[in-house]
């Protein structure tokens, strides 16, 4: 298994995408994502990570992992933690709804608005896309450890 986000429109404050799983050659739309903006120079918590393979573990420590251990605690593993990223430490996949709530983490959206007519960007319905897509991912890393997700723009 391995996943894929696939950037399709950035404005000025967020980027816009969509989340796929790829399994067995065949790819699954699993919900929209949120990102921060896109930068030639970094600026902290407001630039998107760059194109390019991670991989995705899960976190076990820090104030995301403990409110979510209490929030989601019937399907909570840890936070998908996606790791070896150059010039970026804790990135996290997890709920939000504008670029004022990503510090270069991935948000999860079950709808979302054009980017170009809200500077923030916006996916909604975080939390159920969440609750929906965490628990196969979260599994997919215990079972083998970390899993691979691709950032790249069309």
């Amino acid at each position: 298994m391995k996943l894929e986000v696939i950037r399709f429109s950035h404005g000025s404050d967020s980027t816009s995408g969509l989340l796929f799983v790829i399994e067995d050659g065949v790819r699954e739309f699993l919900c929209y994502t949120l990102e921060d903006e896109y930068r030639d120079t970094k600026l902290y918590g407001e630039t998107r990570i760059p194109n390019g393979t991670y991989r995705i573990s899960l976190r076990n420590e820090g104030g995301y992992h403990a409110r979510y251990a209490k929030r989601f605690k019937a399907i909570h593993k840890g936070m998908l933690h996606i790791t070896n990223v150059p010039n970026f430490e804790y990135i996290l996949i997890h709920c939000g709804n504008t670029d004022e709530h990503t510090a270069g983490c991935l948000l999860l959206g079950d709808t979302q608005t054009n980017n170009m007519v809200q500077k923030d960007g916006f996916v909604g319905q975080s939390t159920s896309a969440y609750k929906r897509v965490y628990p196969r991912i979260a599994e997919m890393v215990e079972r083998f450890g970390s899993i691979e997700i691709t950032y790249k723009n069309i």
